[in-house]
């Protein structure tokens, strides 16, 4: 049994989760939580034992100083705990790791019993997959879930994928075994700019989980992050003509793949939402699918360019398009063995040609 000390009774708690590695490509998940843990001030409660897990000449340690000694920092998983206020305040248990090397399930045994002890009510899985989506279009996110009245009542799509996985579709597994609701929610992050940070990504993230736990989170900077990304992006592009001829093909494919989806529906959902975000109290930053709540244009966030590498080029389209080829179901999309992030996962399916993942 595990025993938690100073942790104070929580109020209906939802478990958010990310893992830094195969399921969290231009590290946009990790990023998400540490966005959470930073704007609520996270108080770190349990970590798991490095040596469990771990294989540390995968990842290595770290050697830092702190007042003159020499002090060790180890890979591993830390479980903090951040107070939502506002009518209907809530608790969230921020779960931030490493896919672990070893021993995945005992790892995710051990997470389920945080959350067993905790009174965690669902447990919410963030990862991010390599796609063929422009990085001039609004970031698509899948909700994927292996639970069908789940996926019917929150409108997820329900998981059928069948393929390699990560620690991210074992640990909704486990969930399912275990009687405990889990969602993971999927970015696609454009293949031919896979380097981290993606800011753009990350808030995408945000904004679906606000809109699956029905909570405002605080921005920060992160808006301004993401137009600075797509700004260095877009000038990285300008400057090699095949890949801004590339960009234009994905554009088109999803522009072409999107224009059913411009029903009376899908208008209503997207006024309502924006009913729901426009709350005085809610004020500047905070996210909103088509923008900033405070009327700046949130849509085609951009970048700056310092420090960022030129995108490699990408393959020629084969066929009449380069449209979309993957959707959500349970797991990342696919990417070439020769891929340099090395950040696939299991192969979701869904309308705009990007995945997801368990």
């Amino acid at each position: 049994m595990i025993e938690l000390e100073g942790v104070p009774e929580l109020i209906d708690p939802v478990m958010v989760a990310a893992f830094e590695g195969w399921n969290d490509a231009g590290d946009a998940a990790s990023a998400a939580v540490a966005h959470l843990d930073r704007e609520w001030k996270g108080e770190v409660f349990a970590a798991l034992d490095a040596e469990d897990y771990y294989d540390f000449q995968v990842n290595r340690p770290t050697v830092f100083l702190e007042g003159g000694v020499r002090k060790i920092t180890w890979p591993t998983t830390r479980l903090s705990v951040v107070r939502v206020g506002g009518d209907k305040p809530r608790d969230l248990v921020l779960v931030r790791g490493i896919e672990p090397s070893m021993r995945w399930r005992s790892f995710c045994n051990e997470i389920l019993g945080f959350a067993h002890e905790l009174g965690v009510e669902m447990l919410v899985v963030l990862g991010a997959l390599l796609g063929d989506t422009p990085h001039t279009r609004p970031v698509p996110v899948s909700g994927v879930t292996s639970d069908a009245d789940l996926a019917r009542t929150l409108d997820l799509e329900e998981s059928k994928y069948e393929g390699p996985t990560g620690i991210v579709g074992i640990l909704q597994e486990a969930c399912t075994h275990a009687g405990v609701p889990a969602v993971s929610l999927w970015a696609a992050v454009p293949h031919y700019v896979s380097q981290p940070p993606n800011p753009k990504a990350t808030l995408a993230l945000l904004n679906r989980l606000e809109d699956l736990l029905d909570l405002r989170i605080p921005l920060g900077e992160l808006s301004e992050d993401a137009r600075a990304w797509q700004l260095g992006v877009d000038q990285l592009a300008a400057e090699d003509s095949e890949v801004a001829e590339y960009v234009q093909s994905l554009e088109e494919a999803r522009d072409t793949a999107e224009l059913p989806e411009a029903s009376g529906e899908a208008i209503a959902r997207e006024f309502e939402r924006y009913l729901r975000r426009r709350d005085p109290q809610a004020g500047p930053g905070l996210a909103t699918d088509g923008g900033l709540a405070d009327g700046r244009d949130g849509s085609y966030l951009r970048d700056s360019p310092s420090g960022r590498t030129r995108p490699p080029k990408p393959p020629k389209a084969e066929g009449s398009g380069q449209g979309p080829a993957r959707g959500p179901e349970d797991g990342p999309a696919k990417q070439q063995e020769d891929e340099p992030e090395g950040k696939r996962e299991d192969e979701p399916d869904s309308p705009d040609g990007d995945s997801s993942e368990d």
